[in-house]
């Protein structure tokens, strides 16, 4: 994530220099890691750190962000881009469609041309709310893969016990 931490443009190089040392050492107490960045070459509102972090929730991800540059510039941090980095996993595909508050079936089929192939099943009422061409760019972006959607009603699923539903009869994919 990005966190702006001199927008006025009142800190000096030194003071940036400092921040940054205090800010990787900080970050690296909590497992995570700071792009190294010479934020004194940079014009104030581009003076932003990045941090990389694990984790899935977004919010406190931010807080302790945010936290961690209050504590390492004397300046106050804004917030800035939250991004996620992909591996190109099932579990990142799971995480885009975590992202738009839904869930479907995720499976993963190797291409006659070297690429994965990606059927994601998903429920036609979850794309009444989100335009599928989002998801289905997302899911794109974040798993190199060649995407097809499929979707189902609702009467179509079940919710067995591990709480992710499936599909009961195999769905017809609907650019075929």
């Amino acid at each position: 994530m990005r966190i702006g931490v001199d927008p006025a443009g009142e800190l000096t190089a030194d003071q940036l220099r400092a921040g940054m040392a205090e800010l990787t050492a900080l970050a690296a107490e909590r497992g995570a890691r700071v792009i190294d960045n010479d934020l004194a070459g940079l014009p104030p509102s581009r003076r932003e750190v990045e941090i990389l972090m694990d984790g899935n929730d977004s919010e406190a991800l931010q807080d302790v962000a945010i936290r961690l540059c209050s504590r390492a510039f004397p300046a106050q941090p804004v917030l800035g881009v939250l991004t996620f980095v992909s591996h190109g996993t099932d579990d990142d595909a799971r995480g885009v469609l975590a992202g738009f508050g839904v869930s479907g079936i995720i499976e993963r089929t190797p291409g006659d041309d070297g690429w994965d192939i990606l059927t994601v099943t998903l429920q036609k009422a979850d794309l009444a709310r989100i335009p599928e061409s989002r998801i289905h760019t997302a899911l794109e972006a974040s798993t190199n893969c060649e995407v097809r959607i499929v979707t189902v009603d609702r009467k179509h699923v079940i919710a067995p016990e591990n709480r992710e539903w499936q599909a009961l009869p195999a769905p017809r994919c609907r650019t075929c």
